[in-house]
């Protein structure tokens, strides 16, 4: 039977709940039966501060996706955000009783590598798996099957202020859905988003959204870093209403009709019509004048994201550059102006290979939303490995024959 997937993108901007099919696991491609798309309220960078506005919202989103895919929705992946996640790297290490190393044993490791101070306010949202050693030979991808004394695993750890969490636990909640789990923004994003050489090669994926930008750092095919800025659009937007003294709605409709990131690139005859607070009458705005608002912000956002990235000390790392998405990234000439200041190849991106109700679907600002149904259509598989490997007993030399992809995916995953 086909696998049905849910996914709800709570974000600053927009509530997107998606119901999809996954119909071909290799070629990754998902039909998409339900879309719900709604305007954010009560959210602001990716946190809530008005519960019940913020609960109508996520319930319309929901309601939307569930009349046009005709299926009732009880459970779902909801994205997180905001820059209260933060990140930590960790090691853990066990024994191998029986020599041979199976699931158990990677499993036991990673509650190891879990055993750090961890602040009562704060819930661990993922625990992702860098990289194995056995017995001291680093670089092991999937040990599983090998023999082996010790097993040592590095994780990525990301948590969340706990408060947060449970706010938005129950705004989804009050929609009647169930969270079966919660998925960093730029992880969702990447799933979509990134192939695989880059994720080898060494890339870093840039959800620049409304009220936040979310980066993630892969090397190896591994996240080795990941961070949430208070930064996005919306501060563009709120900079083209102070300098054109326009409300945030017109300032917005602004910014997507005439907005450029490169004022040299807009010509100093092209002009525009907008009525400002205080004016009876139209006035004409030279573009070069909106241009010059909007970069400044632009260049201060990529500033700060390599400041980021040098920070985390893998910015030699990436010879695959930023893969740019969200629905800021569709700014034009955005892409040129990042490259300029991080001093690396970069790209847009946004979902493929979707059939369906898609006409909505195809922008960067819907790739963590079509993200979480990758996620979702994966989480299966680990699922299977994670109770065929606490059940069986150990020794069995029948069952060691275990889908080694399946186990590898459901390590990167792992949560707590």
């Amino acid at each position: 039977m086909d696998e049905i997937v849910v996914g709800i993108d709570v974000g600053t901007t927009k509530v997107c709940t998606l119901v999809g099919r996954v119909e071909d696991e290799r070629e990754a491609s998902i039909r998409i039966l339900g879309v719900g798309i709604e305007p954010s309220d009560g959210i602001r960078k990716g946190i809530i501060v008005d519960l019940p506005a913020a609960s109508q919202a996520i319930k319309r989103s929901v309601e939307k996706a569930e009349s046009t895919s005709g299926l009732e929705i009880t459970t779902g992946l909801v994205s997180l955000a905001g820059a209260h996640v933060s990140s930590v790297n960790s090691r853990g290490a066990t024994g191998i009783p029986g020599g041979i190393i199976d699931a158990v044993d990677i499993a036991r490791a990673l509650e190891q590598a879990q055993a750090v101070a961890i602040p009562h306010d704060r819930e661990i949202v993922h625990v992702i798996q860098r990289g194995m050693t056995v017995d001291g030979q680093e670089g092991v991808r999937t040990p599983v099957g090998m023999h082996g004394y010790k097993l040592e695993v590095e994780t990525h750890i990301i948590t969340a202020a706990a408060t947060t969490v449970d706010n938005l636990r129950q705004c989804v909640g009050a929609a009647g859905v169930e969270i079966q789990q919660f998925v960093l923004n730029p992880l969702a994003s990447a799933e979509v988003v990134l192939t695989e050489n880059e994720r080898q090669m060494g890339v870093a994926v840039c959800d620049i959204g409304g009220g936040t930008t979310d980066l993630a750092i892969y090397v190896n095919g591994d996240v080795w870093h990941t961070m949430v800025l208070a930064v996005g659009g919306n501060h563009v937007t709120q900079d083209i209403a102070h300098g054109l003294r326009l409300p945030l709605s017109q300032a917005e409709e602004v910014k997507k009709q005439q907005g450029y990131a490169i004022r040299s690139e807009v010509g100093v005859e092209e002009f525009f019509s907008i009525r400002p607070f205080g004016e009876d009458h139209d006035v004409q705005i030279n573009r070069q004048d909106l241009a010059h608002i909007i970069e400044a912000r632009i260049e201060e956002t990529f500033r700060l994201i390599m400041q980021e990235v040098k920070r985390s000390g893998y910015d030699g790392l990436l010879p695959a550059g930023v893969v740019l998405t969200g629905g800021t990234s569709a700014l034009p000439g955005i892409k040129r102006i990042a490259s300029q200041i991080m001093g690396m190849p970069v790209r847009t991106a946004q979902p493929e290979n979707l059939t369906g109700l898609i006409d909505k679907l195809d922008s960067p600002a819907y790739s963590t939303s079509v993200g979480l149904l990758r996620w979702a259509a994966t989480m299966r598989d680990h699922d299977v490995v994670l109770s065929s490997g606490h059940n069986r007993s150990r020794g069995s030399k029948g069952e060691k024959n275990m889908d080694f992809e399946a186990i590898k995916n459901w390590m990167k995953r792992l949560l707590p």
